[in-house]
């Protein structure tokens, strides 16, 4: 006879960011992490890209009102522990999701955390991020302090630091709080070493995890996955470094047991954890 499990589902995240139609990353990376770390997943989506794991070929954008009636819906009925925001192409909405977060009072609410994954350039190379809305960006930060997740280009693009190595990135960490992050998670995935580091970097914290560099092209969405795992566990009251290490661990794992989908950059298994 089988037991029956019962959920203990009670968290709940909102996700404000662009669609990847062949599910490795954006909105559906998303879901699916939320899912495997037992937390509730509502979307706003920004975007329709047209996209598989050789890389994005075309960007429809939803208008700005309508990302806004998306997320007024969800926080206006269900309401969200945190927010994770990824795909924010353009400086108008970028400023309209500040204006719909400030409305629905989450701006200024210490008890529900902002992780904001700086999304810039796909992993084929295509600009997802417009130039001229990096200032708006920054503003971004400065006004909501989220907890920051950027890779090496991000962080190199939003500090004007060139990044070689470990101290660098913990400077180009420590500029970004000054930008006005809560926290941020630099994630050292890009630089040519045996041993990655990621780090963790507050003004009361520095926590480094070091790990064997995976050889891999099956990396498609670990950027969208890492701040959604930081969210889930966010969601659910973790402090900082732990659910850093959790969502560090979960990506991790993710990759070792990727399924080799597609030609190009495969997704990770977000399902690793799911029997």
């Amino acid at each position: 006879m089988m037991t029956r499990r019962v959920s203990n589902l009670s968290k709940s995240v909102l996700i404000i960011a662009g669609s990847d139609p062949s599910g490795g990353a954006g909105i559906q990376a998303d879901l699916k992490t939320l899912t495997s770390l037992g937390v509730y997943g509502m979307t706003a989506i920004t975007a329709l890209t047209e996209q598989n794991t050789r890389g994005v070929s075309g960007i429809f954008e939803i208008p700005l009102d309508f990302v806004v009636k998306q997320i007024n819906c969800c926080l206006s009925d269900i309401g969200a522990n945190a927010i994770k925001i990824g795909m924010m192409h353009n400086a108008g909405l970028i400023d309209g999701v500040y204006k719909a977060l400030k409305n629905n009072e989450i701006i200024g609410n210490d008890k529900i955390k902002i992780v904001l994954d700086p999304v810039m350039v796909a992993k084929g190379g295509h600009r997802l991020l417009q130039e001229e809305a990096i200032y708006s960006l920054k503003n971004f930060i400065k006004m909501t302090n989220p907890v920051l997740t950027p890779n090496i280009p991000e962080a190199e693009i939003l500090t004007g630091i060139k990044i070689n190595n470990l101290s660098d990135m913990k400077t180009a960490g420590e500029k970004m709080i000054d930008l006005g992050a809560n926290f941020v998670v630099l994630k050292g995935g890009h630089m040519n070493k045996p041993t990655m580091s990621d780090l963790l970097i507050g003004k009361e914290i520095f926590y480094q995890i070091d790990t064997k560099k995976i050889e891999t092209n099956n990396t498609h969405g670990t950027g969208c996955t890492m701040a959604s795992a930081l969210a889930a566990g966010l969601a659910k009251s973790l402090n900082i470094k732990v659910a850093f290490q959790k969502a560090h661990f979960y990506v991790n794992q993710a990759i070792i047991t990727s399924p080799k989908f597609g030609n190009g950059h495969g997704p990770i298994n977000h399902s690793f954890n799911i029997n």
